[in-house]
């Protein structure tokens, strides 16, 4: 099927446009399988696989020869995407987090926004173009991926310290500094000055408030009321339906009765469903149809891309990539250093400063469509975050080798704020420990399972990439790792060798698989238990290593028969 979708995109000739009830399906498919590919070879590349998406959608835009997917679709698609996104944005908000970090965030966040926000306005004001292009523009260079800096830190286990809680808030930050700015967007659209455009502004700010409003004192009862009624029927099918109708809903009714954006209303309901006792929930129904989304939205902006803007302006994409890789860089470590940090952590943060992406194209595209930024405007911005995504990691590896290269200090520099209470990152030494438990995966049956351990006076060890279910495993006397449990590398640092048992928790069997393979080949010795959900699960778990599988519906089967006083049946 792969082969055949492949072929298709490249063997039909530039003129040949797909018949109209083939439009949406053809769109898809290509748009993913292509997006599937050069995702995977950027991976293999060690680059985000943003820069293979949009290099997908470079490959059946309009502007390339080959197939030519069909734009209107994508860029309705792609408003899906959008939605979703901010949806998942505002689903993941935390105020606390943001606070906690506030010192710092906040004004690194504002300082780089300003200063590459000048440099990118003074850039838009030499090519010609008015005041209100400048701002956008530069709002667009000065803002990063939320999606490459957050993968980034995970790579590199550093989303659990305290640089990587730095730039969890100053992500934020941003986040809502730009959805202001996608409100803003019609408002500025109009050719008011002046006292006038002061007032436009005023009224669509009015009914921003007017929105949150409705949402505080109405959305914030009535949704959680709303998703825990639907989650007691008992359908998961008509939960993930209540979750996905809640984002698309109130982005509708933000963007239709209060002249906000789809993105605003979706960021709102992710804010209000974050408050409820499902929003993890929530969250996990609502990834998977997110992350294809997700992508479809990056292929469109990537057809978006006109490939003659590197040979038509040469010298403004070299001075929008200057900008974002090295005055991005230079600003966020000079900003740091200012206000206290050590200069391991204002490199690593410099670096992942170093790119931009889907706010970017947000912003741009909208933009666009209401005649703010002119079309080489949005070129720009995409060369710039191609160019940046690919080099990014070379980035990171650079500031690595410098790091390493400092002399250990006896005391840390003198700071502007308090002490940074912030350790190098985390040491790859195994824990000390023998004869523990590890629990892989820290979900609904992984927190039951612990908490067994625990009242049995057991010890263990949690691996998971959710940073809110490990903060839960500590204040319930768990040693923590973040990463991929199937990860070798962390499997040692949980001492593996040395450990008892390992349950493997996780709910999908490709996820399971993978970690009772590695834990299997790195320890011959441990015990496995793992969890399935049918015959085929636990035949492939137990093909692969698991000493046990526990399949729920058999064992809900065999308590009911031991309650009853009867004889389970022979297995």
């Amino acid at each position: 099927m792969i082969f055949v979708a492949v072929a298709c995109s490249f063997g039909f000739s530039g003129s040949m446009q797909l018949e109209h009830s083939t439009e949406l399906i053809s769109t898809i498919t290509v748009g993913l399988v292509l997006a599937y590919l050069m995702g995977l070879a950027a991976h293999r590349l060690r680059i985000s696989p943003l820069a293979g998406y949009l290099l997908a959608g470079i490959a059946v835009g309009p502007f390339t020869p080959g197939f030519v997917a069909s734009e209107e679709m994508a860029a309705q698609l792609s408003e899906i995407g959008i939605v979703l996104l901010m949806f998942g944005v505002g689903l993941h908000f935390s105020v606390g987090d943001l606070l906690a970090v506030a010192r710092v965030a906040v004004p690194a966040a504002l300082a780089q926004l300003v200063l590459v926000g000048i440099l990118g306005y003074s850039l838009a004001i030499n090519l010609g173009w008015d005041a209100k292009a400048g701002v956008v523009f530069g709002l667009c260079l000065a803002v990063a991926s939320t999606v490459v800096q957050m993968r980034a830190l995970q790579e590199r286990r550093l989303l659990e310290t305290a640089r990587g809680h730095i730039a969890v808030g100053w992500l934020v930050v941003e986040d809502i500094i730009m959805v202001l700015a996608l409100v803003l967007v019609p408002a500025l659209a109009g050719r008011a000055e002046g006292m006038a455009l002061l007032e436009l502004t005023t009224i669509t700010l009015a009914k921003v408030a007017a929105f949150v409003a409705l949402m505080v004192l109405v959305g914030r009862r009535a949704v959680p009321a709303l998703l825990h009624y639907t989650a007691h029927t008992g359908s998961r099918e008509l939960f993930r339906l209540s979750v996905f109708a809640t984002a698309l809903g109130f982005a509708l009714v933000s963007a239709t009765w209060f002249s906000a954006s789809f993105a605003f209303g979706a960021f709102c309901a992710g804010i209000v469903l974050g408050d409820s006792k499902l929003s993890q929930r929530a969250a996990d129904e609502a990834l998977p149809l997110r992350d294809a989304f997700a992508v479809l939205f990056f292929v469109s902006v990537g057809m978006l891309f006109r490939p003659n803007v590197l040979i038509e302006h040469p010298l403004a994409v070299l001075a929008v990539v200057v900008i974002i890789v090295v005055f991005k860089t230079v600003s966020a470590y000079l900003t740091l250093r200012v206000l206290g940090r050590s200069k391991s952590t204002s490199a690593t943060l410099g670096v992942g400063r170093a790119q931009i992406g889907e706010f970017s194209f947000v912003l741009a595209a909208a933009a666009v469509a209401v005649g703010i930024l002119p079309p080489m405007g949005q070129d720009l911005i995409l060369s710039g975050a191609i160019i940046s995504i690919l080099l990014n990691p070379l980035l990171f590896v650079l500031a690595e080798a410098w790091v390493k290269r400092l002399p250990v200090r006896a005391k840390p520099v003198e700071t502007v704020i308090a002490p940074e209470p912030e350790p190098e990152p985390e040491p790859l030494a195994a824990l000390d420990l023998q004869g523990h438990d590890i629990v892989a995966g820290f979900g609904r049956v992984g927190s039951l399972v612990a908490a067994s351990l625990k009242a049995a006076g057991r010890g263990g060890v949690v691996l998971d990439l959710d940073g809110s279910a490990l903060e839960r495993a500590r204040g319930a006397g768990f040693e923590t790792l973040t990463g991929n449990s199937a990860d070798p590398d962390l499997l040692r640092r949980a001492a593996l060798e040395r450990a008892a048992r390992i349950f493997v928790t996780v709910p999908d069997p490709f996820e399971a698989g993978q970690i009772v393979e590695q834990a299997r080949a790195a320890s011959p010795e441990i015990e496995i238990i793992a969890r399935a959900h049918t015959d085929a699960d636990e035949a492939h778990l137990t093909g692969l290593g698991a000493n046990r599988t526990i399949m729920g519906e058999r064992e809900i089967a065999h308590r009911m028969i031991e309650t009853a006083g009867l004889d389970a049946p022979a297995a």
